[in-house]
C-alpha cells in the first residue's frame, strides 16, 4: 500500500469518525443546508489565507466560525426566512471565494481540489489537523450530548429541562464549522455536507437509540471512505465524489433492507403490504 493512499485512508477515517455522530444532529434538526452554506463560504477562507500568507486550514476555520456566528445571529431576525438567508450565504460565499481566488497572484491555487476534495494529497500536517480538530469536536460533543439531544427533540422541552438553548445552539454551530473546516480536504466544499448527512441518514433506519445511531453513522462513514478510496484507486475516479458515491450506495442498501424487512414482517403477520395512493 502506497504512502499517499495510506494517508488518505487515515485522514478519511478521521473525518468520518467525527462527521458521523455530528451528522446525526444535523439530520435530527434538519440543518443540512446550514452545513452546506458553511462549506460553500469556506472557499473564501482558502483565497484569503493564501492572499495574506496565513495557513489555509486556519483561514478556513476562521471563516467558518465567522459564518456560523453570523448565521446564528441572523436566525433571530424575521424579515427573511432562514432558508433564504442560507441560500444567500452559500452561493454568495462560494462566488466571493471564486472571485477572490482569481485575484491571488504568484501562488498556485487549485480551486478544483477545494471544490471536490484532494484526499490523495493529504500531508502529515493535514492528518494532525484532522485528528486534533476531530478530537476537540468529539470531546465537546460527548460533554454536550444530552443538551444537544434535548434541543434536537424540541427547543421548549430543552428549555424546560434547564438547557441554555441559545448556548447549545451556538456550540452546535461551532462544532459544524470545525467539522466543515477539517473535512474540506477530503471531499471539498461541494460535497462536504454529504459526509455529514448520508451516513447519518443510513444509520437512522437501523438504530433503536440515538447513541447507537451515532456509532452506526461513524461506521458507515468509515466504510464509505474505505470503499470510495478503493474504487477511486481501482477505476481512477475522483476520490471525493467516489467516497460520496460509496456512502450513497450504503444508503440505498439500508433503505432497500428496511423495505424488505417491513415486507417480511407484514407477510409474517398475514397482512398485505400497504399500497401508496
Amino acid at each position: 500500500m502506497s504512502d499517499f493512499f495510506l494517508r488518505a485512508l487515515i485522514g478519511g477515517i478521521g473525518v468520518a469518525l467525527v462527521a458521523g455522530p455530528l451528522g446525526c444532529f444535523v439530520v435530527w434538526r434538519r440543518m443540512a443546508f446550514f452545513g452546506d452554506s458553511l462549506a460553500h463560504g469556506a472557499l473564501l477562507g482558502v483565497a484569503l489565507g493564501i492572499a495574506i500568507g496565513v495557513e489555509v486550514n486556519v483561514a478556513i476555520l476562521i471563516v467558518c466560525l465567522a459564518l456560523a456566528l453570523f448565521l446564528t445571529a441572523l436566525e433571530r431576525q424575521k424579515r427573511l426566512a432562514v432558508d433564504t438567508l442560507l441560500g444567500i450565504v452559500a452561493h454568495g460565499g462560494l462566488a466571493l471565494g471564486l472571485v477572490a481566488a482569481s485575484f491571488v497572484k504568484g501562488a498556485r491555487l487549485d480551486v478544483t481540489a477545494y471544490l471536490f476534495g484532494d484526499v490523495l494529497a493529504i500531508s502529515l500536517g493535514d492528518l494532525a489537523w484532522i485528528y486534533a480538530g476531530g478530537a476537540v469536536v468529539l470531546i465537546v460533543l460527548a460533554i454536550t450530548w444530552r443538551p444537544l439531544l434535548a434541543l434536537a427533540v424540541h427547543a421548549e422541552l430543552a428549555r424546560a429541562e434547564g438547557v441554555q438553548v441559545r448556548v447549545a445552539r451556538l456550540v452546535f454551530m461551532i462544532l459544524i464549522a470545525l467539522t466543515v473546516a477539517i473535512a474540506m480536504k477530503i471531499v471539498g466544499v461541494v460535497l462536504v455536507t454529504a459526509l455529514l448527512v448520508i451516513p447519518a441518514a443510513s444509520a437512522r433506519r437501523l438504530a433503536p437509540t440515538p447513541e447507537i445511531m451515532a456509532v452506526l453513522a461513524a461506521l458507515f462513514g468509515v466504510l464509505a471512505v474505505a470503499g470510495g478510496l478503493g474504487g477511486s484507486l481501482a477505476w481512477d475516479t475522483p476520490s471525493g465524489p467516489s467516497i460520496v458515491v460509496a456512502a450513497l450506495a450504503l444508503f440505498i442498501a439500508t433503505a432497500g433492507g428496511a423495505v424488505l424487512r417491513q415486507l417480511w414482517r407484514e407477510r409474517q403477520l398475514g397482512r398485505s403490504p400497504a399500497v401508496a395512493p
